[in-house]
This record gives C-alpha cells, sequence and structure tokens, in this order.
C-alpha cells in the first residue's frame, strides 16, 4: 500500500516528497472511503504516529473522521486504541519537550481541541460508553483522553458527565479495575473531575468512595505509601473540602475511626522520606477539614467528639511530642491538634493533661510556648504553636484560669517554669515577634472573661534590685512608653485594650496612673509617619474603652473630663478619623478572614482574628460616645432611668399575667370537670326519677290490692299478701332508701365542689374576666341547686302521700301489717331530716351566692382603677419616648407588639367564650 510508504518516508526515486499535510489529508481520506477494516486500521495507526509531529494538521482534519470510527467500528478493540490515542495526543501537549512560550501555545491548540471535540455533547457520552469496554487498549486510552479534556475544559465537561445517565457510576468502576495502571489513571481522573463541583462530590461520594479509597490506602501501606496514595488523598480532599454533605456521610459511616492507623509512627522517626512527608501532611490536612472553624459549629463539634472518642486526638498528640519529626509535619500537627481541640471542652481539658517526655515531665502547653517566645525557632512553626494556644483558650473559662494562676503571686514555683513565666518572658524581650506573640496569647486568656481581667490587676513584678514591684498593667504602658517598636507596641495596646474593655476596674487602675492618658493623647495628637497611624489608631481605640466603660470614680477623669480633654488636645473629628484608620488597614482585612494566623513575613504580624472582631464591636459605641454631647448623656441617662423604671413595672404586670394566665387554665379545667360531674349527676337524678315511679306503681297495685280484699269482706285479705310478696315489698321499700341517701351524698359533693370554686375565684380579684365566668358558672350551679330541691320537695311529697297511704294501711287488722307501715314511718322521719338538712344547704349556699356578688361587684371597682393606673403609665411612656425620637434616639417602638398582644388576648377570649 502506497500510503504506508508515505508515512514512513520510503518513496521511490525521483518522486517528489509530500508534505505531513499532503500525508494526513491522503490518510485521512483512507480512513473515510475504505470498506476494510484493516484498511482504516492502517490508516489510523499511520494517523497515530503523526499526531505528535503534526498536531495542529491531524486535529483540524482528522478529528471528525476519529470520531466516526469510535461511533462505527465498535466491535474492534484495535482501531479504537489507535483512535483515543490519537485523540489524547491531538488534546493533550507534551509538557517535558516543549517548555516556556512555546508550551503555552501547545496549551492554546489543545483547549481549541478539547472545544471542538465537546462541542458535541455526545461525544463525552459515546467517550463514556467506551469506558464500559474492559479491554485494556481501550479503556486506559480513554481515561487519559477525559483526564486530559477535564484538564483543559474541566467545567464544560463535568456538566456533560453530570446530565450523563450513569456517567458518574462508570467512572466509579475504574476504582474497581485490577490493573493497576488503570485503577490510578481513574484516580487523577476523578481528581479532575470533582474539583469544585458539590454536585459531582455528593454521587462520588454516595458511590462508595471512600470506602474504596481508605482500602487503597491501606493496601498501598498508608503514610509510608507512594504516590498512589497521595492521589487518594487528594481526592478525599476534593470531595470533603467545603462539602457538608460529604463532611457528615464520612462521619457518619465511620471512616474517622478508621483514620487513627494512619498516624501509628513508629519510635525510629530518622528515616522520612519525601513520599512519606508529602503523605502525612495530606492526612492532617483531610483531619483539619472535617473539623475547620469554617464548617458548621454542630459538625464540627460531632467531628471533635468522634476524633477523641476513637483516640485519634491522642495519636495526633504522641507525635507532637515526638522526637526526630520534620518541621513541615510538626508544624502541620499542631495547627491540626489546634483545631481538634478548638472550643471543645473535653478535647481541651485532655490537651492540658498532655505532658512532654522529659524529666521532669513538663506540660505539653509549656514546651510549645517555649518554642513560641524562642527567636531561634522557624516562623511558622511559631505562628502554628501561638494558633495551638488561642484555640486551647477559645471558650474554655477553666483554662484561661489555670492560665492566669500561673501568674499570681500565691501560685508562683520558682523550681519549674509556668506558662504565665514564659508569656511574661516573651513579653519583654528585645523580640518584637515574641512580645507581639505573648501579647496576644495573654490576650486570649483574658477574652470575655471578666473574672481574670480582675486577677490579673494583682500581676506585681520586680523590674530591678532595690526598686518596689510594678503592676503587670503599669508595665506594659511603661514599655510602651519608652519607645518599642511598632510591631510591639501593636501588641501591648492589644492587650491592654482586650484586658480592660467591659472592665470598669480595670479602667479604673489604668486610669489611676498620671502618665497614661498625657501619653495617649500626645501620641494620638502627633503627626507621625505611615507606619505610626495604626499606633495612633489603636491609643486612640485605648481612650474610648476608657471612655465608654468609665464608671466616673476618678474625679479627674470622669467621662466628662476626658472628652473635653479630647476636644482640646486633639479634636473630636481628628480622633475619630485615627480611630477610623484601624479597620482600614490592609493587615485588619486580612486577620479578619480566619482564625488561624497567616502571614508571609513576621513583620505582617499585627492583628489578632478576635481583636478584629472586639474593633468591630467597640468602634461606632465610642464614637458614639465620645461625640456625644454632657446634656445628652444626662437626658438620655434621665430617659433611661425611667424607662427601666416603667419597664420593670411593665415586666411586673407581665409576670402577674402569665401568672394568670396560669390559674385561667387550671380554672378552665377545673370548671370542665365541674360540667362533667353535673351532668353524670343530672342522670344520675334522671335514673332515680325512673326507679321512684317504677315503685310508685309498684306500691299503687299493691294498694288496689290490699283495698279490694278488704272490700270484699274476707277474713284471709291479710292472707292473700304471700311471704314472697311482702319480702319484696320490703325491699323494695329499702331499696328506695338507698337511692335516696345516695342522691342526698352526690348532693353533698356537688356543694362541697360549688363551695371549692367560689373560694378560688375570690382569690383571683385582678382579672375580671375570670370573676364574670366564674359568676355565670355559679349562678349556673346554683339553678342546678334549685332544680334538685324542687325535686327533692318533689319527693316529700310522695313521701306525705305515702304517709297518707300507710295510715290507711294501719287499720288493717293485721300485727305484721302494722309493723310494717311502722317502719315506713320511721323511714318517713328520716326522709324529712335528711329533706331539713338539704334545705339549710340550699340556705347557706344562696348565702354564699350574695357574698360571691358583692366580692366580684369590689373587684370590678378595683379592676376599673388598675386600668387607669395603667393609662397613666402607657401615656407617661409614650411622651418619653416621643422626647428620646426628638434627641435622635432610635426607640424600639413598642405600641404594635403591645396591640398585637391585647389582640392575641381578645381572641383567646373570644375563643374560651364560644367553648
Amino acid at each position: 500500500m502506497n500510503y504506508i510508504w508515505e508515512v514512513v518516508g520510503r518513496q521511490p526515486t525521483g518522486q517528489q516528497q509530500p508534505s505531513g499535510a499532503d500525508t494526513i489529508q491522503k490518510l485521512c481520506d483512507r480512513v473515510a472511503s475504505s470498506t476494510l477494516l484493516e484498511d482504516r486500521r492502517d490508516a489510523v495507526r499511520a494517523l497515530k504516529s503523526l499526531s505528535k509531529k503534526y498536531r495542529m494538521e491531524v486535529g483540524t482534519m482528522a478529528m471528525d473522521h476519529l470520531v466516526r470510527i469510535l461511533q462505527s467500528d465498535r466491535t474492534d478493540t484495535e482501531i479504537l486504541g489507535y483512535a483515543l490515542d490519537t485523540l489524547y495526543n491531538i488534546v493533550c501537549s507534551d509538557e517535558e519537550e516543549e517548555p516556556g512560550i512555546q508550551q503555552k501555545q501547545e496549551d492554546d491548540l489543545g483547549a481549541q481541541f478539547t472545544e471542538k471535540f465537546i462541542g458535541d455533547p455526545d461525544n463525552i457520552t459515546l467517550l463514556l460508553a467506551l469506558l464500559e469496554e474492559f479491554d485494556f487498549h481501550v479503556r486506559w486510552p480513554g481515561v487519559k483522553l477525559l483526564t486530559a479534556l477535564l484538564k483543559s475544559q474541566c467545567a464544560p465537561v463535568q456538566s456533560i458527565v453530570l446530565v450523563s445517565p450513569m456517567g458518574v457510576s462508570r467512572l466509579m468502576d475504574l476504582l474497581a479495575d485490577s490493573r493497576e495502571v488503570i485503577r490510578n489513571d481513574g484516580l487523577l481522573l476523578l481528581q479532575q473531575l470533582t474539583k469544585g463541583n458539590t454536585a459531582i462530590q455528593k454521587i462520588v461520594a454516595f458511590e462508595n468512595a471512600f470506602e474504596r479509597l481508605l482500602e487503597i490506602i491501606t493496601e498501598e501501606g498508608s503514610s509510608d505509601g507512594g504516590i498512589v496514595v497521595e492521589d487518594c488523598l487528594l481526592l478525599l480532599l476534593n470531595l470533603l473540602k467545603n462539602n457538608s454533605s460529604n463532611q457528615n456521610f464520612f462521619k457518619e459511616g465511620s471512616y474517622i475511626q478508621k483514620m487513627k492507623s494512619w498516624f501509628e509512627v513508629g519510635d525510629d522517626n530518622s528515616g522520612w522520606s519525601a513520599q512519606k512527608v508529602t503523605n502525612l501532611h495530606l492526612m492532617l490536612q483531610l483531619v483539619r477539614v472535617m473539623v475547620s472553624p469554617v464548617n458548621a459549629p454542630g459538625a464540627t463539634a460531632s467531628c471533635q467528639k468522634a476524633m477523641f472518642q476513637c483516640g485519634l486526638l491522642q495519636q495526633l498528640c504522641t507525635i507532637l511530642m515526638a522526637t526526630g519529626v520534620p518541621a513541615d509535619i510538626l508544624t502541620e500537627t499542631i495547627n491540626t491538634v489546634s483545631e481538634v481541640i478548638r472550643g471543645s471542652e473535653v478535647n481541651q481539658d485532655y490537651f492540658a493533661s498532655v505532658n512532654a517526655p522529659s524529666n521532669p515531665p513538663r506540660p505539653a502547653i509549656v514546651v510549645l510556648l517555649m518554642s513560641m517566645v524562642n527567636e531561634r525557632q522557624p516562623f511558622v512553626l511559631r505562628c502554628a504553636v501561638l494558633y495551638c494556644f488561642q484555640c486551647f483558650l477559645y471558650k474554655n473559662q477553666k483554662g484561661q484560669g489555670e492560665i492566669v494562676a500561673t501568674l499570681l503571686p500565691s501560685t508562683i514555683d520558682a523550681s519549674s517554669v509556668s506558662a504565665g513565666q514564659l508569656l511574661c518572658g516573651g513579653l519583654f524581650s528585645a523580640d518584637s515577634l515574641s512580645n507581639w506573640c505573648a501579647a496576644v496569647a495573654l490576650a486570649h486568656a483574658l477574652q470575655d472573661n471578666l473574672t481574670q481581667k480582675e486577677q490579673l490587676l494583682r500581676v506585681q513584678l520586680a523590674t530591678s534590685l532595690g526598686k518596689p514591684p510594678v503592676s503587670l498593667l503599669q508595665q506594659c504602658t511603661n514599655i510602651l512608653s519608652q519607645g518599642s517598636r511598632v510591631q510591639t507596641k501593636v501588641g501591648l495596646l492589644m492587650l491592654l485594650c482586650t484586658w480592660i474593655s467591659n472592665c470598669p476596674i480595670a479602667v479604673m487602675h489604668f486610669l489611676h496612673n498620671q502618665d497614661n492618658v498625657p501619653f495617649l493623647t500626645g501620641q494620638i495628637s502627633e503627626n507621625l509617619g505611615e507606619d505610626e497611624r495604626l499606633v495612633q489608631g489603636l491609643c486612640a481605640l485605648l481612650l474610648g474603652i476608657c471612655i465608654y466603660y468609665n464608671d466616673n470614680s476618678l474625679e479627674n477623669y470622669t467621662k466628662e473630663k476626658l472628652k473635653q480633654l479630647i476636644e482640646k488636645r486633639i479634636g473630636k473629628e481628628n480622633f475619630v478619623e485615627k480611630l477610623g484608620f484601624i479597620t482600614k488597614h490592609e493587615l485588619y482585612s486580612r486577620a479578619a478572614q480566619k482564625p488561624q494566623p497567616a502571614f508571609s513575613a513576621p513583620e505582617h504580624m499585627l492583628f489578632d482574628h478576635e481583636f478584629t472582631k472586639l474593633i468591630k464591636e467597640l468602634e461606632g459605641m465610642i464614637t458614639k460616645a465620645v461625640l456625644k454631647s454632657s446634656e445628652d448623656e444626662k437626658k438620655e441617662e434621665e430617659v433611661k432611668k425611667t424607662l427601666e423604671q416603667h419597664d420593670s413595672i411593665i415586666t411586673q404586670y407581665k409576670e402577674l399575667i402569665r401568672e394568670q394566665d396560669c390559674q385561667i387554665t387550671e380554672l378552665k379545667e377545673q370548671v370542665a370537670s365541674l360540667s362533667s360531674q353535673s351532668e353524670t349527676l343530672q342522670n344520675t337524678v334522671t335514673q332515680q326519677f325512673s326507679q321512684i315511679q317504677q315503685h310508685r306503681d309498684q306500691y299503687n297495685i299493691l294498694k288496689l290490692k290490699l283495698g279490694t280484699e278488704q272490700f270484699s269482706g274476707k277474713d284471709s285479705h291479710v292472707n292473700g299478701l304471700q311471704p314472697e310478696e311482702r319480702s319484696q315489698l320490703r325491699e323494695q321499700l329499702e331499696e328506695l332508701q338507698r337511692q335516696n341517701q345516695l342522691l342526698q351524698t352526690q348532693l353533698t359533693d356537688r356543694d362541697s365542689l360549688i363551695t371549692s370554686l367560689v373560694r378560688e375565684c375570690v382569690t383571683f380579684r385582678t382579672c375580671s374576666w375570670i370573676r364574670s365566668r366564674l359568676s355565670e358558672r355559679a349562678v349556673v350551679c346554683l339553678q342546678e341547686v334549685e332544680l334538685l330541691r324542687a325535686q327533692l320537695q318533689s319527693q316529700s311529697a310522695e313521701i306525705t302521700e305515702l304517709q297518707r297511704e300507710k295510715q290507711e294501711l294501719l287499720r288493717a287488722p293485721d300485727a305484721t301489717v302494722r309493723e310494717e307501715v311502722q317502719a315506713l314511718l320511721e323511714r318517713k322521719e328520716v326522709m324529712e331530716k335528711e329533706l331539713a338538712s338539704a334545705s339549710s344547704t340550699a340556705a347557706v349556699m344562696q348565702t354564699e351566692k350574695s357574698q360571691l356578688q358583692q366580692e366580684l361587684q369590689e373587684s370590678k371597682k378595683e379592676q376599673d382603677d388598675l386600668l387607669m393606673l395603667l393609662a397613666d403609665q402607657d401615656q407617661k411612656i409614650l411622651s418619653l419616648k416621643h422626647r428620646l425620637k426628638g434627641l435622635g434616639e432610635t426607640i424600639e417602638d413598642e405600641d404594635d407588639l403591645d396591640a398585637r398582644d391585647q389582640s392575641d388576648d381578645d381572641d383567646d377570649d373570644e375563643e374560651e367564650c364560644d367553648e
């Protein structure tokens, strides 16, 4: 075949050598027109061999033909492999052979061919389908081609893969390939695929990526493994960084516990290969991703707890205290331990108990602080130790107290070095970076802790022999006035601002020294260079704190006198301008971004992250306090006091209303219970009336029967009543008596319940609505009592009728009948007594009803007086609010809130009335 000879360059003698473009064009024609698979395969093989040298020509003329080969010749794996290799050579440049400007041109060319290839999304879908082919010559070049496409045009390719059916799942299958070369290139492919795409990261994670990656890391030897372990760790970082869903999945899958084995380094730490250092560095970064301060607080806390419970924190502390560990690994381990303990009380307590393996043993905190104040240590290591100390004290009042206690006279141990001694030594050393780090560390021991701010005022320092000791607060101001370097001044000013803020006692101690205020005003008023402007701003902040938190206990330095001093010596506008320079500083914005101190050079360490929060909180308040006149302050204080008084009164009434609401609820329950009992009693009375009617009918029948026998003149009229009938009559009479007694007992119980309800009603005179409701209920109960009384009167009439009938029966000659009638007469007397008792009870209830009505009238009058008082107070509050608004104050308007509360109360009342 002539085209093969053209490719290899063997031409017959006397013929002109064709150009590369001509040869490629002929090969493309062969690919497009050849009907034999073998011819097409040879042509594609030739294109592959020319694709590196003639990249532009092959990419321009052959790309479409190669794509068609991938579509049509799916059964021949050899030609598919050639086509994929050719496409890979087109879109991927050789970085080793073409450096510099030529490399940039080649990258641009690869980006153009990539854009052309992915212009049709079906090409990516086709490539994903080819990756299912198990043949090595197809799968491997397919993986490399897709990786090259992602490197060149990441976001568009990610979008296509994301919408392709089972696209990500097909790529995850590469990790299960038994051929290491494909598995390893699959790791590189997934690294590119998961960059910056949260949706793909989630899909990859839920395709069991964590389990498979941890298995590969273990198989490859964990931290002692090679480049494959590094690739797995990079992929894990892609999946977990800034992805809360994957972080939660990683934690819930108990994968944190499996990370512990990564950090089990041996005692012999002399041989650390470059790859091991890289692997361990990435492993530490992976731990930090799970406990990063930027994560959600709840997620970070749960990961910190898991790391302590599985022993990972203990393992990290072992590396921290080990010897022979490389400096960069030690630095990253310190940063990792810092974030594992930050804000976690249990982890902070454990870290406080860790001792270094020295003789005698020293706490790990002391050993780390030695490195921080040692100017011979690397700068990044000193920053890491400072961050660790800050994280140890973050929201840890117990740890803050322990650090401050090492400075107090009663706890100083001359035989050992303590954290407080190291901080004081660094605070007053000749190294400005040590001054700054020690000042910031000591400021964190006082952060949001008023008790320790007051305790630190007790610290006394011996400056030289024969001179009296001075306080730590005064020594800091003495160093400031001695013309130290800018970094030292900034550190000391940050310490002083943190110390005296929100602590009037510390402000008083600071102002007690007559030299402090003149020094601050002198610093602020001078025209200094650019470097000193930050110091001037911090001096203005310190002086503003002395004004804002001043309790006016020192006559010479009250709030008003300090403001007058500012106006005369500095000028209010100049003061505010100097104060505002702090937040305009470039390093301020950098420090405010994240808690970890990250500086490119030691001289850039000027601001602490927590201090930036304090500035943001105090700047507006201090500006307002300085610009405000004394009259405005007095008026504001008067208004505040008045508002506080009225607020206290309103608070009392609100508490009273809450109590009454609870009592109303209880009374509602009692009324509901009484209503239920009333219905039960009514049903019982109805049943008893029915039974009485039955007994009455039976008695009438018996009476008629006895009368008929007596009228007929038979001697056996009494004997006509059989013994069974007489016993039945006796039983019925006894049953009637028992039911009457039961009715009387129930009536007594109901009377006691009504009496209890009346007593409870009397105790709640402050709520007119309750009284009205209870009054209505009491009237209903009294009506029911009247009904029961009428029923008793009806029963009394029936008993009278029975007495008359019994008198007639007494005429009967039978002695047995007389005895029965006599028994009925006795029972009748008992029932009359019970009726008299019920009547007296009804009279007592009538009297109580009259008393209740009188008390209700009195309570209504008291309620009206209370409403008048509240109306007067509301009018006073409204006038005071208008005065405050006239003075320019922003006052929270509670009228709408009160209206809504009143509306809610009215709605509740209506609902209760409906019930």
